[in-house]
């Protein structure tokens, strides 16, 4: 392992840690219209998938339960 000959100073580490660059980075690139729609369409296909599970499981959630189903077994129909 490679060690150093002379120490650094801890002012120096110290400075290290605040610096700050003067160079601005590059700006972002805006989005094309096409990446747009595709964004906007899926989207909309996650919000529409969430609202249709909603709207088929709310029936199967609620509490209150008319319609009774009385199962039978074949025995007792007489077969």
């Amino acid at each position: 392992m490679f060690r150093r000959r002379e120490p650094v100073p801890f002012a120096f580490i110290a400075e290290a840690d605040k610096f700050r660059s003067n160079i601005k980075p590059p700006a972002r690139e805006r989005p094309s219209a096409g990446q747009l729609a595709g964004r906007t369409l899926v989207g909309l296909t996650v919000v529409a998938g969430l609202v249709g599970s909603l709207l088929f499981g709310m029936p199967a959630l609620s509490a209150d339960q008319t319609t009774k189903h009385v199962q039978q077994s074949e025995a007792t129909n007489g077969h």
